[in-house]
């Protein structure tokens, strides 16, 4: 898998993310879904990168670096096709955006991912996060789970 650099203006690209939003739709009361928009992932701020195989767009995610109630970078957007999935690619990616944040100095990760995602929290698990609580402007949500890496331990 090639990892590459994410335009979201171009179509594919649009595809996936349009793709994200209807699955989370799908899951979660539109007021608990906090998904970055087109605009969003254009920001200087904003490392958004894709896994491509057969010059298909397979997966993709995104890390933020904030500065809001600490400096830290956030994860958003991790997403594998469905056809894609069971690869182990939503691991190489969130391995190619930790290893981002290492690059900017980044040692404390958080991700907001939501109850009814398994996979997702088993992951993210795995990769060491923990729970913590709310986070940055995020409401207390009974629909959210937040989580935190600190890579300095």
């Amino acid at each position: 898998m090639e990892i590459k650099t994410l335009n979201p203006r171009e179509a594919d690209v649009r595809a996936i993310i349009q793709d994200i939003d209807t699955l989370m739709n799908s899951l979660y009361p539109a007021e608990s879904n906090q998904l970055l928009s087109i605009a969003e992932l254009e920001s200087d701020h904003v490392h958004f990168i894709g896994g491509m195989l057969n010059d298909q767009i397979a997966c993709c995610g995104a890390i933020v670096h904030k500065n809001n109630d600490g400096i830290y970078g956030e994860l958003k957007r991790i997403y594998v096709l469905p056809e894609f999935r069971g690869q182990g690619l939503s691991r190489k990616i969130m391995t190619a955006l930790l290893d981002h944040a290492s690059s900017l100095g980044l040692s404390m990760i958080r991700l907001e991912t939501g109850i009814r995602q398994p996979e997702a929290i088993g992951l993210y698990e795995a990769l060491g996060f923990t729970r913590r609580g709310p986070y940055g402007d995020y409401p207390d949500d009974p629909f959210s789970i937040f989580m935190e890496l600190d890579t300095r331990r």
